[in-house]
């Protein structure tokens, strides 16, 4: 699996992540982000061309893949904004309590390790009056989608570095320090157990 994880999985990650329908829900999310930023989960820096430059000040890119990095960083010098990205997980955030204006979270919290050690990170480094900006799949209302989502789940965490489909994004958040501001919910075009996707925001308790 280590040359899976360091040459074909990235690869993937980037293809699933750009495809036209969650391009579309990162333009609905990213451009509220303002100030000092920090993106758990850069990823590939897919997000960086979506801000408004004009209302953001800094941007922290997370994200613990090496290779997924070293294109985030290309993208990057393509953007009018300061971004410095970060080698860690998102358990492990490096940055001061009360340091960040918002945090961005786009198809993140299903394939962290530990997503409620996660989300109480990101409250911590927001300020009062911050934002926690989200876009995340998880699991779907419908009891006979559920249940196709739990039995894929062990396979699809395989191969898919780690991701789960089953996760209850609202109620993770709600009890990791926060308190939802606005959500919205549902099923984007393709397999209906993986496609089910909640955004919107929150601010912290």
């Amino acid at each position: 699996m280590g040359l899976y994880r360091k040459y074909i999985l990235p690869k993937l990650v980037h293809c699933a992540c750009s495809s036209e329908q969650n391009m579309a829900q990162r333009g609905r999310v990213v451009p509220r982000a303002r100030g000092r930023v920090l993106e758990v989960g850069i990823g590939s820096g897919l997000n960086l061309s979506y801000y408004d430059a004009d209302l953001v000040e800094k941007v922290w890119g997370l994200d613990p893949s090496e290779e997924l990095l070293s294109m985030a960083a290309f993208e990057a010098e393509k953007v009018d904004m300061e971004v410095e990205l970060l080698p860690e997980s998102g358990e492990q955030i490096p940055l001061d309590d009360d340091s960040v204006d918002t945090v961005l979270t786009t198809f993140t919290l299903c394939s962290i390790g530990d997503a409620p050690r996660a989300l109480a990170d990101m409250a911590r480094v927001l300020k009062a009056n911050g934002e926690l900006l989200f876009c995340e799949h998880g699991v779907a209302p419908d009891p006979s989608v559920r249940r196709w989502q739990n039995r894929m789940n062990p396979l699809w965490k395989r191969v898919s570095g780690g991701c789960h489909l089953n996760r209850p994004i609202p109620s993770l958040i709600e009890e990791s320090g926060f308190e939802l501001t606005s959500l919205k919910a549902r099923y984007m075009p393709g397999w209906r157990w993986a496609s089910y996707q909640y955004w919107g925001a929150a601010t912290p308790e």
